[in-house]
């Protein structure tokens, strides 16, 4: 900033959609790709980030043809312009009521596509009968997006993969998931019996956008070259419905979850294939800021969903310690059905 200016010129003229306009640019490291998740043309985001560059009198990013980098100074500027957004999302909490069945507020949760858990649905109930005044706002995006929705405090909570993860972001396992290798009815392996891993090595897949070394599904890609796979992806799609739709379909064999396609197995739209026993697991976590000031309603959710994930992992290794008595075969993640 210039010296001559006083220490309120900022808080006078700043505009905060600027800040906004720039935490989407960092986040997307691009321009064009911030202008299209803005619906903005790129003219007025660029724009946008000189005029928030004037303002500040610091440069934000470097320019390396279409893609860009941010400067120290733009992380700094990111890291307050996240609370600053966050703050200002949260201003709807503000009116709440001090006992505990009185208490109002909204609880906003980011996931990724798929959850299937039926646990959780009666945990949501028996919460809304509790706090029938908290308001639940639940908003489906990439797992990248679960996580900067929590840097920036526009989300109370995240459910996705574990991914790599910044500081102050916690998480614990909420839901365990194995995935197992399927086709579809449409595929030419389906009805074959006595398959192999052999069989399928030249075959294309349909995978997960973000099935790629170091991303949250990376335990997939991992089995495909352990395997020596060699088919293409012809499929992708960060929406669990959509990649078990393009399974079914027959572009390719694809992994999914076994209890969530369990019907589908047994009503013949999908065909498990090798190895029996599955291919990775991809257990899905519950994320949240360790520097947030929660609202009373964010604090009464989150208290009780740790609460709820305390007594199913209980109920849980407590099954698997009785079919192991008994000689039973464990049922794994589909057993998350039964609860």
């Amino acid at each position: 900033m210039n010296k001559d200016r006083p220490d309120t010129y900022l808080n006078d003229r700043l505009d905060w959609n600027l800040l906004r306009t720039f935490l989407v640019i960092a986040r997307e490291q691009s321009v064009s790709r911030a202008a299209t998740r803005l619906h903005l043309s790129q003219p007025a985001v660029s724009q946008a980030l000189r005029r928030l560059e004037e303002q500040l009198g610091r440069r934000l990013v470097d320019r390396h043809g279409p893609r860009i980098e941010v400067t120290r100074a733009g992380v700094d500027v990111r890291q307050i312009a996240e609370d600053v957004y966050g703050t200002i999302s949260r201003l709807s909490l503000a009116n709440e009521d001090s006992s505990d069945r009185d208490i109002s507020g909204m609880v906003r949760v980011s996931v990724v596509s798929g959850i299937d858990f039926p646990a959780y649905d009666a945990f949501l109930a028996g919460f809304h009968r509790d706090y029938p005044r908290i308001e639940l706002e639940s908003q489906e995006m990439r797992s990248a997006d679960v996580v900067n929705s929590l840097q920036q405090k526009t989300a109370t909570l995240g459910l996705t993969p574990k991914r790599a993860l910044p500081k102050r972001v916690e998480h614990r396992v909420f839901l365990r998931q194995r995935y197992g290798l399927f086709c579809g009815r449409h595929h030419p392996l389906f009805g074959q019996t006595g398959l192999t891993i052999s069989d399928l090595v030249g075959e294309n897949f349909v995978s997960f956008t973000g099935d790629k070394v170091g991303d949250h599904m990376s335990p997939l890609t991992f089995f495909r070259d352990e395997m020596g796979f060699t088919g293409r992806v012809v499929g992708s799609s960060s929406s669990m419905p959509e990649v078990r739709r393009f399974i079914f379909a027959g572009f390719g064999i694809g992994c999914l979850p076994e209890h969530i396609v369990r019907d589908d197995v047994a009503e013949g739209r999908l065909q498990k294939l090798p190895p029996e026993n599955g291919v990775a697991d991809v257990d899905v976590h519950l994320l949240w800021s360790s520097d947030r000031r929660f609202s009373a309603a964010e604090s009464a959710f989150l208290s009780a969903l740790h609460t709820f994930i305390d007594q199913h992992e209980a109920q849980t290794e407590g099954a698997e310690d009785a079919e192991d008595e008994s000689g039973a075969e464990p049922t794994g993640a589909a057993a998350s059905d039964d609860q």
